[in-house]
């Protein structure tokens, strides 16, 4: 957890202020506000893997040029859910 310690944290403090977002709109809210950033599979790993993160049942169907895909939304759990 040491080398995304830093990543981690900004995630929490999205999540607090948004309540609920889509991996992309995470992804694009941590790449503009740090310096070095992140890749979309280090974001998913940290996600995935953090006990804070859950994922909320329902997906985002997001459209570009190239076709429509699906990301998954996730929320911050309650300290009662831990």
């Amino acid at each position: 957890m040491a080398r995304t310690t830093r990543m981690r944290q900004l995630v929490v403090k999205i999540l607090e202020e948004k309540e609920e977002a889509n991996t992309r709109a995470i992804f694009d809210e941590l790449n503009a506000r740090m310096k070095w950033g992140a890749t979309m599979n280090q974001l998913g790993n940290v996600l995935a893997k953090d006990p804070r993160f859950q994922k909320v049942e329902r997906m985002e169907r997001i459209g570009n040029m190239n076709g429509n895909y699906s990301v998954c939304v996730w929320k911050l759990k309650n300290e009662s859910e831990m």
